[in-house]
């Protein structure tokens, strides 16, 4: 795409933010809701997928710290492939071939893994993008892989029935690859600036990451940012837009006006419910849905939220070393989550040449088996008065995902539907006994001082096996008896609780 041929597809992009039924302010992209496939789906997938899978080491980071010295990424980056003015990191794309990616296998398993929608890195702050566009030769279809990515996967998982979203992180981009301009390597190189460039100072370099002021991008590279988060929008019709935490940075501002009005507009033309995630205040309640990277509420929130991790503890990308999670545990937070008004998307990290390791597909499919017999205490659930009871605290705020005890047997997560209640427990009870304490007879104290007792429960029913449970009620709590034997597969046990009318 030349200059003009960008210029007029500018002006285009601001015709349609402009045209209605959303505009380019706040005020009006605060009206827009959430939809409700999301807020019913509550599970999804997220992929960390590209070059950096190839070097496998350290993280999907590894492009931005082998160009900075003295990291470990750096010093292996040398022994290993030679300087990096000999061997940068463009020289990974011949490796990353993708020959055993097989799209249909993927969207099988992400269908049997319980998922709902599914989103695919487009592009990562390295720069690459795995679909196929106009406005960069550095992207799967021409090089590497020679295959729109995006696109294959999209057909397979729509066809499943689950939603496709999509994540752009280009607007770290500007900053990613800065070290490589401080020493001889390929970043100094003019043939690559298309790929490398601007790499300019990072914020984190003079002053922290979440300075809203430092290192603004200048209008070039704004101005492809919106042509290019535009055409993935136009070429995928993703549901969902994922955006990393810069877009924080102010010199964005406007400019998420014009994408958030673009797309919202776009959606409603082609008929379809759409939604945006975003980091700290980027956008305004309202305008977006709020994610929180790697951490959780610590109590119910009045919006509908997501959080976004991964099964693994130390990496996004795929790395010889993982340091894995639990299905067990993973449940447990997507119960939390659930419980709080919220969503889980969860990421896995491919290999190189397109499979999903088998550490990965394990999680996944006994994740899927866990929701298969109880998923509904969590799909197109909403929250109740109270997220839940019990001792162990949730760290409020993002990386805070490791950041506590283990949930107990006495931690207790609640989710309704019409007049049912769900109470999931977290942890099996060493003597197969659950005291529900929020559902005690005692009075519950009600808007204007006015106690009213609790309703009596009429039957309670392990949703594993759907076998009907004894169970008393007495002052203190909800007393309920579970089978022996333990559950069919890992994760809370999910009790359904219907009250007398």
């Amino acid at each position: 795409m030349n200059q003009d041929q960008r210029q007029a597809r500018l002006l285009e992009i601001r015709r349609v933010a402009e045209s209605g039924p959303f505009h380019p302010s706040w005020d009006s992209l605060e009206t827009k809701g959430v939809p409700d496939w999301y807020i019913d789906g509550k599970f999804g997938l997220f992929i960390h997928w590209g070059i950096y899978s190839v070097p496998a080491f350290g993280s999907e980071w590894y492009p931005r710290q082998m160009y900075l010295r003295g990291t470990r990424e750096y010093e292996h980056h040398r022994a290993t492939y030679g300087p990096q003015d000999e061997f940068g990191y463009k020289d990974f794309i011949p490796h990353f071939r993708a020959e055993r990616f097989d799209p249909a296998d993927w969207a099988e398993l992400f269908r049997d893994a319980g998922a709902r929608f599914v989103v695919p890195v487009a592009e990562h702050h390295d720069g690459f993008q795995l679909y196929r566009s106009a406005l960069s030769r550095w992207n799967a279809a021409e090089m590497g892989p020679g295959r729109d990515i995006v696109g294959e996967l999209g057909r397979e998982v729509r066809q499943r029935g689950m939603v496709l979203g999509a994540s752009s992180h280009r607007a770290e981009h500007w900053w990613f690859m800065g070290g490589g301009r401080e020493f001889d390597s390929d970043v100094r190189d003019p043939r690559f600036a298309d790929f490398y460039g601007p790499a300019r100072e990072a914020p984190g370099d003079t002053g922290g990451w979440d300075n809203y002021l430092e290192s603004p991008p200048d209008t070039d590279f704004l101005d492809d940012w919106l042509l290019r988060t535009c055409e993935l929008v136009d070429l995928h019709r993703p549901a969902l837009l994922w955006f990393d935490w810069w877009i924080m940075n102010l010199a964005f501002k406007p400019y998420l006006k014009l994408l958030a009005a673009y797309y919202y507009n776009r959606a409603a033309e082609w008929g379809i419910q759409v939604a945006i995630n975003y980091k700290y205040d980027a956008f305004p309640t309202g305008a977006a849905v709020f994610d929180i990277e790697r951490g959780q509420s610590a109590g119910l929130r009045g919006l509908f939220w997501q959080n976004d991790t991964a099964v693994q503890k130390n990496s996004w990308g795929y790395t010889e070393n993982q340091d894995y999670k639990t299905a067990s545990d993973l449940l447990g937070d997507l119960a939390d989550i659930a419980s709080k008004n919220g969503a889980l998307l969860l990421n896995i990290g491919p290999r190189a040449d397109g499979t999903i390791p088998e550490p990965e597909r394990r999680i996944l499919l006994e994740i899927g088996a866990w929701l298969r017999a109880n998923g509904e205490a969590i799909y197109g659930t909403r929250p109740w008065r109270t997220f839940g009871e019990g001792p162990t605290r949730v760290a409020e705020g993002a990386f805070s995902d490791t950041n506590r005890s283990p949930f107990t047997h006495e931690d207790i997560r609640f989710t309704t539907r019409g007049d049912v209640l769900y109470a999931l427990v977290l942890a099996e009870p060493p003597d197969g006994s659950v005291a529900i304490r929020s559902l005690g007879l005692g009075d519950l104290p009600l808007a204007y001082g006015r106690p009213i007792p609790h309703p009596r429960a009429a039957s309670v029913t392990l949703l594993d096996g759907e076998r009907p449970l004894s169970f008393r009620q007495d002052d203190a709590a909800l007393h309920i008896r579970l089978p022996d034997g333990g559950p069919s597969a890992a994760g809370p046990r999910a009790l359904r609780i219907q009250f007398a009318k």
